[in-house]
């Protein structure tokens, strides 16, 4: 294809490939399908990219006359390597979808089906997405979360209450892969937030890796437009199933997933306790120990950083044989980022929870040392500070061992 001169008004203006579904807008200029819609629904523009004038969902008009003459361009060519494109599917619009959404209001059974109809709806473009959120289907998926344990107990045998199971999972695959937007999840946590909380944790605890991995995506959507209330109230179940998530390492994703929303809600009210009872503390030192993964280890290193925030997050850390250890090692390691958390940790560790036995464990594992590095390397200025207040708080302790490098004694601070 490379070698052949596409003509200019088959290629997209904005991806300058040859267009398989060609639709031309208000003003005039004609775009793929697919890119179209990923500018006006993924990266919410509103204008076209062309004339920047305003633009709406509905302007999108197909091409059919472009299209058959891109078609019958792609068959003289076929000799040279160019496969024909196919004719698009028909459009669904809102009536199919209305239908879709009363049928799997009917009966389990009917609700099976058609959720799996919407599901492929859903994967198929960004406006199919925006069609079905539009036709209130964020609402009835979320009932059916909501309603899974209630009405699994009413239900007479078990093949019927597998099917419900897969129903519940069919919806919160649909609501994962909708990419609700912010408005949907703000009413879906204001409307009923408890009720949905309450369905995933129901998730984390009974179903499928997939499903886990699926409310974890989907829960830290929830709580990133959740007010201050709900992020102070999470109940401590949850935490101890976002830690479950992380030590059964479903997917990458989910556990890098997890340990962001750790991050976004620890901060709030005593979640960092709720946390640190959840095992969150053991389970992430353990996670450090095998972490390769550059942006991992600096998510891990700042959930320790907020958990060692409090007396029992520090106890937790100690307690464990390789906490002190693991997050020294990775200072001066990684990234910036992760040392700047690692010393961090370590100065908390020293100014509320420094026991003679915690400075000898210090002394015998290379964490001293390891500060003392920290001042000679080009390291940040804040990690700088914090290592030199380390060091002057335990100088008495330190400053004469025999543990220390006599390189790195000679930078060590004077009291």
């Amino acid at each position: 294809m490379d070698q052949i001169d596409v003509p200019c008004h088959f290629l997209c203006p904005i991806s300058l490939q040859l267009m398989k579904d060609p639709v031309t807008i208000s003003t005039g200029i004609t775009y793929d399908r697919e890119n179209i819609e990923r500018w006006l629904f993924s990266c919410k523009n509103n204008t076209c990219p062309v004339t920047k004038q305003k633009l709406f969902a509905e302007d999108l008009i197909p091409n059919h006359t472009l299209r058959r003459l891109i078609q019958a361009w792609c068959t003289l060519n076929a000799s040279s390597g160019i496969e024909r494109i196919p004719t698009p599917k028909p459009l669904i619009d809102r009536a199919q979808i209305a239908k879709l959404l009363n049928d799997a209001k009917k009966s389990p059974h009917l609700q099976l089906k058609s959720l799996r109809r919407l599901r492929s709806i859903t994967l198929e473009s960004e406006r199919n997405r925006s069609c079905l959120e539009q036709a209130g289907a964020v609402g009835f998926l979320a009932s059916i979360l909501k309603n899974s344990d209630s009405t699994s107990v009413d239900i007479a045998s078990d093949d019927d209450e597998s099917e419900f199971t897969r129903a519940s999972d069919e919806a919160l695959n649909i609501l994962y892969h909708l990419k609700i937007s912010q408005n949907q999840l703000k009413n879906l946590i204001t409307n009923d937030g408890d009720q949905f909380l309450e369905s995933l944790l129901q998730i984390f605890k009974h179903s499928s890796y997939q499903s886990r991995a699926y409310a974890t995506m989907l829960l830290k959507s929830v709580f990133e437009v959740a007010d201050p209330m709900h992020l102070i109230s999470i109940r401590p179940e949850m935490f101890v199933e976002l830690v479950r998530v992380l030590k059964d390492q479903i997917s990458q994703k989910a556990s890098k997933v997890a340990l962001k929303l750790l991050v976004e809600v620890c901060p709030w009210g005593r979640n960092r306790i709720k946390a640190v009872e959840g095992g969150a503390v053991s389970v992430l030192i353990e996670l450090l120990l095998d972490a390769s993964d550059k942006r991992a280890c600096e998510l891990i290193l700042a959930v320790l950083d907020l958990l060692c925030g409090c007396a029992e997050g520090r106890a937790e850390l100690l307690k464990h044989g390789a906490g002190l250890a693991v997050v020294s090692k990775k200072i001066l390691r990684v990234s910036h980022v992760a040392s700047d958390k690692a010393v961090r940790i370590l100065c908390s560790i020293c100014r509320f929870s420094a026991t003679s036995r915690v400075l000898q464990e210090m002394l015998q594992v290379g964490v001293v040392a390891k500060l003392c590095l920290v001042l000679q390397v080009d390291s940040s200025l804040k990690s700088k500070e914090r290592a030199r207040e380390i060091l002057k708080l335990h100088s008495k302790v330190w400053r004469s061992s025999a543990c220390i490098p006599a390189n790195l004694m000679s930078t060590y601070p004077s009291c």
